[in-house]
């Protein structure tokens, strides 16, 4: 990586030793393999996860063995970072998520100040799952409307990982002026703090973990009458005779099925239609819309992504900024007070109210 002359890779040394952290592994430790531009940044990011318990910076996605600093460009690697992790603590889905909020994925000829093929972003899958949730993660990322552009991060079927020289690894604490130097001047915090604000280091829910829809008999012993009719038979509640219409507390709104996080009062608006009304979710990736052709009209349908729960309709009739009014019903949701937050496991949402 080229910065003035404090590029990412500047050093010297030739040894090809790994960092020799005290690693508690066990026969649950399980890996990741991603490239986010410097490897030097992203494992400094990474590290900082609760869960982590290693990052190694290297080369992979290219040909033949053992390349090195000086080499690796010319044999198609490219700097990645190799996570080892306790799921038990965070799941893949986490990191992946981790992963969008610290490089800039719509960026084909590099990351930030550092230009080529080998700074390029990308997700090295080890197996069928690992694609299906980066593919399922990278298509919410895509709808979600958080970039303009599209979303040109690469899955790749991992093959090798090469440790690079002994120097990179956990270079943000050996060289910590020359490693802030040159983080600050490649620019990509100052375009993850305009992208994501505060959020950018939050570790969200795994929806594959959290977010699960239980068995039908389940769903009727949990559900009421209502409540079943809603989100399982894509029913209607009654106007202003709901639980949520006038709800004026501050807090958040879960799939009543499955607790994905949906919609935030601070969203939440009157519009006199006489059921809960936002103008936008709180999760965009947890939405899907689909096309509604029921009562001889053209609506667009909202269902949770998770447990595929009917929650309502959306509109573009709503109020500004968005212009949208997502009319919801209540007997799809449960509303969590802010004061509950943290012990219901949502405590990342507390910032949506710090000024």
């Amino acid at each position: 990586m080229m910065f003035l002359v404090l590029g990412c890779g500047t050093g010297n040394s030739d040894q090809r030793e790994v960092k020799n952290k005290a690693m508690e592994t066990s026969a649950m430790t399980q890996t990741a393999t991603f490239a986010g531009g410097c490897f030097w940044c992203v494992e400094s990011d990474f590290e900082k996860i609760p869960g982590v318990i290693q990052v190694i910076s290297g080369y992979t996605g290219g040909s033949g063995d053992n390349p090195s600093y000086e080499s690796y460009s010319k044999t198609g690697h490219i700097e990645a970072v190799q996570i080892f992790y306790d799921p038990s603590k965070i799941s893949y889905e986490q990191l992946l998520d981790f992963l969008w909020r610290h490089m800039d994925p719509t960026d084909v000829g590099g990351q930030f100040v550092d230009r080529g093929p080998q700074y390029r972003s990308a997700i090295f899958y080890q197996d069928e799952e690992e694609r299906r949730l980066a593919e399922k993660s990278k298509e919410a990322l895509g709808k979600s409307g958080r970039f303009a552009k599209p979303i040109v991060t690469e899955i790749i079927k991992f093959n090798k990982f090469f440790n690079a020289e002994d120097y990179h690894q956990d270079y943000y604490k050996k060289n910590p002026l020359r490693y802030n130097y040159y983080r600050h001047g490649s620019g990509r915090d100052q375009f993850l703090e305009k992208v994501w604000g505060s959020s950018k280091s939050d570790i969200r829910p795994s929806s594959g973990n959290a977010y699960k829809k239980p068995d039908d008999l389940t769903l009727k012993k949990k559900l009421t009458p209502i409540q079943y009719e809603v989100t399982q038979k894509n029913g209607t509640e009654p106007p202003f005779r709901n639980e949520y219409d006038k709800n004026k507390r501050e807090g958040i709104y879960v799939d009543i099925v499955s607790a994905e996080p949906l919609f935030s009062s601070l969203d939440k608006y009157d519009s006199g239609t006489g059921w809960p009304s936002f103008t936008k979710p709180l999760e965009p990736a947890n939405i899907v819309e689909k096309e509604d052709r029921g009562f001889f009209s053209n609506r667009t349908e909202v269902r949770s992504r998770n447990a595929d729960s009917h929650v309502g309709h959306v509109f573009p009739d709503g109020p500004k900024p968005t212009g949208l009014r997502y009319c919801m019903n209540s007997a799809a949701l449960r509303f969590i007070p802010r004061e509950d937050l943290e012990k219901e496991g949502y405590g990342q949402y507390l910032q949506l109210w710090k000024k």
